[in-house]
């Protein structure tokens, strides 16, 4: 026996929370009703309500029950494990996001950043046998998340990208693709003997920027001397451009505002260098990158292997479930409060003894 789900076990702690807080409820209750009808005379009282304590724990032990079930229930017992084989297909994928501060422009609402981090949080969802790696990149290039299909880890490495990411400001293209294509033909613990994994590899370049620092041009054309396919995504405009934030206002130098326009020419010039590379000039538009991501991946070649084997359980959070829901059917049926009882009819004796 096992729990698929074990984090959900912390609820079985909160079930002598209920018990207590339930007597505690008691208790008070019992008190109040004793100063309202008279203190400790109230017992001699038939007409005042009083609680039954030994009702009121079952009632208590009842909830404190169905919460310990129920997160049972929650932490998916498992039992009976059996190996099955799982076969996998897809693509290497390294997604290069670009957090320089130019990103914080707001023709993209809300930001070309997060608009950037929608559409790779998108790719995902469309994601089926592709292992993924995240890279931010501005001034200089960090690996967020390596390659994994622990899709968990890298939804929470593209949640947490910001300028910050990254020590140092500008837009390095180049350096970027470099580290990408460095973390692609290092990990290679997939490979097969006789398998070319050069032939499985993507990069997607989410940008508004330009570099003539550090040669994407060049850095791309190496890239596909390894057979690495480059996807390009230009975010904001390449017209009127937008200004760069710097805290509550925006950028300027020698009086005149900063602005960033995104280079076409350039993006399109690092796709094409790469064999099946494509340029999307998404502007100050929008892009179904899981749309465009399936596409892409069905127009090019996939490789198929077999990871390690998964151990399949035979589920058995039925029953606590069950038992949780049984306790909360009967736990109202039990009343916690006797009725009071109702006084004894005087009867009317006569001087002389005898009854009225």
């Amino acid at each position: 026996m096992r729990f698929l789900e074990p984090l959900q076990l912390w609820w079985i702690a909160g079930a002598p929370l209920v018990l207590l807080l339930g007597w505690w409820a008691f208790e008070r209750s019992r008190a109040g009703l004793a100063r309202f009808f008279g203190g400790a005379d109230a017992r001699s009282r038939p007409w005042a309500p009083h609680s039954s304590r030994a009702r009121t724990l079952v009632r208590s032990v009842l909830v404190a029950a169905s919460v310990a079930c129920l997160g049972v229930g929650l932490a998916r017992p498992a039992y009976n494990p059996k190996p099955q084989p799982v076969q996998r297909s897809g693509r290497d994928v390294v997604f290069l996001v670009d957090v320089s501060r130019s990103m914080l422009a707001t023709d993209l609402r809300p930001s070309r950043l997060e608009r950037a981090k929608l559409a790779v949080q998108d790719a995902l969802e469309a994601a089926q046998g592709e292992r993924v790696g995240v890279v931010a990149f501005a001034g200089s290039a960090v690996v967020k998340c390596p390659l994994t299909t622990d899709f968990a880890f890298a939804r929470l490495a593209i949640d947490n990208l910001s300028p910050e990411s990254v020590s140092r400001g500008g837009t390095a293209i180049g350096d970027a693709i470099r580290t990408a294509q460095t973390l692609l033909e290092s990990d290679s613990q997939d490979a097969a003997p006789g398998v070319d994994l050069s032939r499985y590899r993507d990069i997607v370049i989410l940008t508004d920027g330009e570099d003539h620092e550090t040669n994407p041009l060049e850095a791309a054309r190496e890239a596909a001397k390894g057979n690495i396919r480059i996807i390009t995504i230009g975010l904001g405009s390449d017209v009127a451009g937008a200004p760069v934030p710097a805290g509550r206002s925006v950028l300027e130098y020698e009086g005149q505002v900063v602005k960033s326009r995104m280079n076409p020419d350039s993006l399109r010039q690092i796709a094409e260098a790469t064999p099946g590379g494509r340029f999307f000039n998404v502007g100050t538009g929008s892009i179904e990158l899981d749309s465009v991501y399936r596409r892409l991946m069905r127009e090019a070649e996939q490789r198929s292997f077999e990871s390690a084997p998964a151990m399949k359980y035979t589920e058995a959070f039925q029953a606590p479930l069950l038992a949780a829901f049984a306790f909360l059917v009967v736990e109202p049926l039990l009343s916690g409060r006797r009725s009071p009882r109702a006084p004894r009819p005087h009867t009317a004796v006569d001087t002389q003894g005898g009854a009225a």
